[in-house]
């Protein structure tokens, strides 16, 4: 919901982009924040219920001692503060920080959208264009510990809605539109036999059996390569009747 002014005009948003690279938008502007507050409000983004200031300031000044850390945080938020010229990117409380309600953040966004998408939607979804919010990953160029479980839950949510889509599209007719939710979904994890399936089963449906092969076999060169692993048995039968020979001895 945006915010209004005195005038009842509404105030441009203030947007926080966790997905592939930091970015903040205050008033449509975009706003240079230093690495220090941006990891932050990444953290306090992280941690809707808010965190304590003694866990924010140990977390980015862990060789610090606690004294120098709480002032060292105390200088970043008082930085950040002067970041945004409308309102408070962090509500401040005696014990607390947390991240303004105000703030819309795109991890946020895109976790609830992925969420609604992931279990193989009936209802019409988006059509023609892939949503961005899909298209990336948490920080991907950031090495911070902390980070780690919320990148591995988005990823992971973020790819069973694009297989999801892709069937429900497949479903429909619309496989250009399938089409390029599997495959976004290969880029994202060249691995995961789940999305190279669902590529291969949008080849099939349209009757293309000489490119759901090749795509077999590009997925099956490099799971051997890579892990020494075969396709799964259900992958091979989803693909039998048009091998010409046994599961067994293509498996080999």
């Amino acid at each position: 919901m945006s915010v209004s002014d005195i005038s009842g005009a509404a105030t441009p948003p203030t947007v926080l982009t966790l997905l592939g690279r930091f970015t903040l938008h205050v008033s449509l502007q975009d706003i240079y924040v230093p690495p220090t507050a941006q990891r932050l409000l990444t953290y306090l983004a992280l941690h809707t219920q808010g965190v304590p200031r003694e866990d924010a300031a140990c977390l980015l000044w862990p060789d610090l001692p606690r004294v120098r850390a709480a002032a060292s945080l105390r200088s970043v938020l008082w930085r950040i503060s002067r970041r945004s010229d409308q309102q408070a990117l962090v509500d401040l409380r005696p014990t607390r920080l947390s991240i303004s309600s105000h703030v819309q953040v795109d991890l946020h966004t895109a976790t609830r959208y992925a969420a609604s998408l992931a279990n193989d939607p009936q209802d019409d979804v988006p059509g023609t264009d892939i949503p961005g919010l899909l298209c990336e990953d948490l920080l991907p160029a950031w090495c911070d510990d902390w980070l780690t479980d919320a990148r591995e839950h988005f990823h992971q949510t973020r790819l069973y809605a694009l297989e999801a889509v892709s069937r429900h599209h497949r479903r429909q007719g619309r496989m250009c539109t399938a089409l390029m939710y599997a495959m976004t979904a290969v880029a994202a994890e060249p691995l995961r036999e789940s999305a190279h399936r669902e590529v291969t089963a949008v080849h099939l449906a349209e009757g293309n059996t000489a490119e759901a092969l090749r795509h077999f076999e590009l997925y099956r060169g490099r799971l051997r390569n890579e892990l020494g692993l075969s396709p799964s048995t259900g992958f091979r039968r989803m693909l039998a009747p048009y091998l010409g020979r046994p599961l067994d001895a293509h498996a080999s």
